[in-house]
């Protein structure tokens, strides 16, 4: 109650604004209407910014090209079975058939429907980008965050821990953690998860390194915001454009590390309809039956070229050094 008076007796009194705590809120409520302009300034300048960048994208026609491309394969991802004109496990004719208009892709080694494998196939693969680098972003991100925020021992250890792992190659890593675990699709997604963590934590490292050091940060922290707070709010908000560009990349680069583990029998096993082992079933009949893993490699090719292009997209839309006019 006396704190309460205290503030009603420092705040401006004036006609309708009361006196004592009645007072102290009115006060309170007035200055919060003082800074509303600025708010409403900072969220035009935020949606001018946005927009800007939505504009420089659309003006890459690759970048709008691999984007169509990526989201009809997750359009064929989503449908999955509905679209198969067969069964992708079932042998539906002679084994090796050419493409034709009754199997458009050809038939395998057992007849099964290759159009259908791919199509189905595509789920697969898509879910395993996607979830390899939610594995691999959840962690480095929070490592990065931790190692540039704190500094010191903190980011001593951290970057040490991910010079090591960056040591080895993210398919040779993948490898090692695949030997440990067993071949599956699962452990596969794992892997590259896992493979994928050191990237996240430097990059998202050398962001807050500079971003904390900004005015902003500096004025947050010292009118006694916790540590956390500056950290998810100030910090990793303003940091975000690089770790979504890495991701786009990383998306393309883990379907292909995927695959190319399945391709060794590593990740998925028969029948799963995966690219990768798709592609590894007709290596040995590629002069005879080229349809089996051509296909296939088609379509990795292209949604790895695709994440790649739209990565390269969103880096020359998000990042303010590429940035040559609104």
């Amino acid at each position: 109650m006396d704190r309460e008076i205290a503030i009603a007796e420092k705040s401006p009194v004036g006609p309708g604004r009361g006196t004592g705590a009645a007072g102290a809120v009115a006060a309170l409520e007035l200055d919060a209407d003082t800074t509303t302009p600025e708010s409403a300034q900072r969220s035009r300048e935020t949606r001018t910014a946005r927009s800007r960048s939505i504009r420089r994208f659309l003006r890459n026609r690759g970048a709008v090209v691999a984007l169509v491309v990526l989201l009809a394969w997750t359009l064929v991802a989503l449908l999955g079975a509905r679209i198969t004109p067969y069964d992708p496990i079932e042998p539906m004719g002679l084994a090796r058939q050419p493409p034709s208009a009754e199997f458009w892709f050809g038939t395998d080694l057992l007849g099964r429907d290759v159009f259908s494998r791919v199509l189905v196939g595509s789920q697969i693969s898509l879910q395993l980008g996607l979830i390899s680098v939610v594995l691999g972003a959840t962690p480095g991100v929070l490592l990065g965050l931790l190692a540039g925020y704190f500094g010191g021992w903190v980011d001593a250890l951290i970057s040490r821990i991910m010079d090591a792992l960056l040591a080895f190659p993210s398919i040779l890593l993948a490898l090692v953690i695949i030997a440990s675990l067993g071949p599956s699709l699962r452990n596969v997604m794992i892997a590259v998860g896992i493979a994928t963590v050191p990237q996240y934590a430097r990059l998202v490292r050398g962001s807050v390194l500079s971003i904390k050091q900004l005015p902003y940060v500096e004025a947050a922290r010292v009118v006694g915001n916790p540590h956390w707070r500056i950290m998810t709010r100030h910090v990793l908000v303003n940091g975000y454009a690089p770790v979504v560009v890495l991701s786009t990349l990383q998306i393309g680069n883990a379907i292909l590390i995927g695959s190319g583990l399945s391709f060794l029998g590593l990740g998925a096993q028969p029948p799963t309809p995966e690219w990768g082992l798709m592609s590894a079933e007709g290596r040995d009949v590629l002069r005879r039956a080229w349809w089996i893993s051509t296909f296939p490699g088609v379509a990795i090719l292209s949604v790895v070229i695709a994440c790649n292009l739209v990565g390269d997209g969103l880096r020359s839309a998000l990042d303010p050094r590429m940035r040559v006019d609104g």
